[in-house]
């Protein structure tokens, strides 16, 4: 592949700022960057950085190759990683991807067994609530909340994620049981801040939509925080069963409002987001496995019905 240490170089070149940066990470000269580069644009007809003085930028057609060249380089490496690996024990470092709260809590505790399992395999998890990019940022594999999983990935279904509206019995007690979706706009409602835009969206048993402009002085990002402004007392809230469950099943937390599912911009469904070229690669597959050993048919949280203590108030 004669191409590939000229799209190498011109991806070096942006993420350094430079030809000189360039040659240092890929162990050349700054001359022979330089060339590749002319060479690049010769064979392109048109100019992929706009050059002065101090810096390179990329022009638009700068951009969009740099796009490609990513994917492209991506797809070398994973198909060289997959062909190498194939039938192999799982190696290396495997990169992941959750969200804080889920991560911490479900994917965390999972990661010293299957290191203990393979010894020549490494994990790094990645918490992040943001959306990253399977190529950009090295992922092997993102785990998703979402209600369409992206296109240009193979997304495979983990578990289904249940949230109940919830509140500590002291604060039950102090301000009352909503019985009917529309009581709750009398209550202090903890905020899920740029996610809910203090609405909540609830389905009823028909599958009917109610749109409720909740009153909320309290706002998270966060929901580790939300779940501590919960059990203190603070208000209701919107929690998903894995972060919860021990405190229903003890009484330490009570559901309302049981005939009423909550609507979450996100959805209800986890995925398992990978690009096409990992899909045979050992240690995805062996992480795979356990993710679906783990949660499938039922999560663990979910397989012990709950007693008496952390059945729900106030079904309307």
């Amino acid at each position: 592949m004669s191409w590939l240490p000229a799209w190498e170089s011109f991806v070096r070149v942006v993420e350094g700022g430079s030809m000189a940066a360039a040659a240092r990470a890929g162990g050349c000269t700054r001359a022979q960057v330089s060339k590749q580069i002319a060479d690049l644009e010769r064979s392109f007809g048109v100019r992929l950085f706009e050059r002065s003085t101090r810096r390179l930028v990329l022009t638009s057609a700068g951009e969009v190759f740099h796009q490609h060249a990513l994917r492209a380089l991506e797809a070398v490496t994973g198909t060289d990683i997959a062909v190498r690996n194939l039938g192999d024990a799982p190696r290396g470092t495997l990169r992941v991807s959750a969200t804080v709260t889920f991560g911490r809590h479900c994917i965390a505790p999972l990661l010293p067994g299957i290191v203990a399992a393979y010894p020549e395999l490494e994990c790094e998890l990645i918490l992040t609530d943001a959306i990253v990019d399977l190529v950009a940022d090295n992922i092997d594999l993102a785990l998703r909340m979402t209600r369409l999983p992206p296109e240009d990935a193979v997304a495979r279904r983990i578990v289904s994620l249940r949230r109940v509206i919830c509140a500590a019995p002291a604060y039950l007690e102090r301000r009352g049981i909503p019985r009917t979706p529309q009581d709750l706009l009398q209550h202090d409602c903890l905020s899920y801040v740029l996610r809910d835009n203090k609405a909540w969206s609830l389905l009823d048993a028909h599958g009917e939509e109610v749109l409720l402009p909740i009153r909320s002085r309290i706002h998270f990002n966060n929901a580790d925080c939300m779940f501590d402004a919960t059990l203190a007392g603070h208000g209701i809230a919107i929690l998903p069963t894995y972060l919860c469950h021990r405190e229903l099943a003890s009484g330490a937390l009570c559901t309302v409002l049981d005939d009423h599912e909550p609507n979450v911009v996100f959805g209800r469904d986890l995925y398992a987001c990978y690009t096409p070229s990992r899909v045979r690669v050992p240690k995805v597959r062996v992480f795979l496995d356990a993710l679906l050993q783990r949660f499938q048919p039922l999560p663990p949280w979910e397989r012990e019905p709950l007693g008496a203590a952390g059945r729900g108030l106030g079904a309307s």
